[in-house]
């Protein structure tokens, strides 16, 4: 990718020259100049020709100086290079299929999930509005994320991102957990990091939607409504399954108070949530019920679940006040959720 010359001067047509290029996101972006680029790479101690991975779809080599001028362009500060770096070295995994994600019709996109003391060192938010805007961090990483999977691998909206539809994720989709007020391991802890590590988790959704329910006094209830507002037959994946893979369920605090004071750990809460996410298959029309009783590892089965098995199912703890919880489904295409740990070398 270019950087530009270091003296900014007619910002406007930068920005039309930049989406012409298609390196643009459709929102105004800030000149990488060479003294932002450079400095970003210098406070973390990178070589602009370094290789992070082969970034599908298009398969290029994504370097360093490529992220940065990517983090640049998206309006991120230095400290969190980092954290794209990491994140990029997720995507790459095959187990994620970001060719797969990168070029179906359908809406799928990554979300980032951070975790550990990186939280508080560049200020990600966990709270209020976790997953909408007004951080910087929060909205610039994500943002940059976007970018990159553009520019460097070569999802192009409408040539080889051929979303339909797409979804606001596909601009920007990046929160940390709000460790802070869990009552359970973090999500990174749970995947096998140390809790003093910092990790980046890319989950590969194809929407959200809220889950209300600020009536329920019990954690049985709010499964229950949990479960049933996962049963959206448009979701149904390969495999005979509701979307499939690690289907995504964020709580917010007081929900997860709420089962740890009924006794659930982390690992019951699924169980039960999974238990109850079942749409008989009959509630299918027939095009569809006959073509997912022919994807469907066991035919014979009548009923249709989320995910494979209870333990598939991901919580996280975020947000603020309030009784909203969202659901993240997996994109219907095979993917993994993967995690890295976020690296410092300055």
């Amino acid at each position: 990718m270019q950087v530009w010359p270091s003296k900014e001067s007619d910002v406007e047509r930068q920005q039309e020259a930049l989406a012409a290029a298609y390196r643009s996101d459709g929102l105004p972006l800030l000149p990488p100049t060479m003294d932002r680029v450079a400095g970003m790479l210098a406070a973390n101690g990178y070589a602009a020709d370094e290789a992070i991975c082969m970034l599908p779809p298009g398969f290029e080599t994504a370097t360093a100086g490529d992220v940065a001028i990517c983090a640049v362009l998206a309006g991120c500060k230095p400290e969190y290079l980092p954290v794209l770096i990491a994140a990029v070295d997720a995507l790459s995994d095959m187990s994620f299929n970001l060719v797969g994600i990168g070029t179906t019709t359908g809406s799928a996109a990554p979300v980032y999930i951070i975790n550990g003391p990186i939280v508080d060192r560049i200020g990600l938010n966990a709270k209020n509005n976790a997953l909408g805007g007004g951080h910087r961090a929060n909205a610039t990483i994500g943002r940059a994320m976007t970018l990159i999977l553009q520019n460097i691998g070569n999802a192009i909206p409408g040539e080889t991102d051929m979303a339909t539809l797409g979804q606001p994720a596909k601009f920007s989709c990046c929160f940390a957990e709000n460790v802070a007020e869990s009552p359970w391991a973090p999500l990174h802890v749970e995947r096998g990091f140390a809790a003093d590590a910092s990790v980046v988790t890319v989950v590969g959704i194809s929407g959200t939607g809220e889950v209300n329910d600020s009536d329920s006094q019990e954690a049985a209830g709010l499964a229950q409504t949990f479960a049933q507002s996962m049963l959206m037959a448009g979701i149904a994946g390969g495999a005979g399954l509701l979307g499939g893979g690690e289907p995504l369920c964020v709580f917010p605090p007081e929900w997860a108070a709420m089962f740890h004071r009924d006794g659930f750990t982390k690992q019951l809460a699924k169980q039960m949530i999974w238990e109850q996410a079942v749409l008989p298959i009959d509630k299918l029309p027939p095009a569809l019920r006959k073509h997912r009783m022919t994807a469907a590892s066991d035919p014979s089965a009548n009923l249709i679940r989320v995910a494979e098995k209870a333990d598939d199912l991901m919580i996280v703890v975020a947000g603020g006040v309030g009784r909203k919880a969202a659901y993240l489904p997996t994109w219907g295409g095979t993917t993994q959720a993967i995690s890295r740990e976020i690296k410092f070398r300055k």
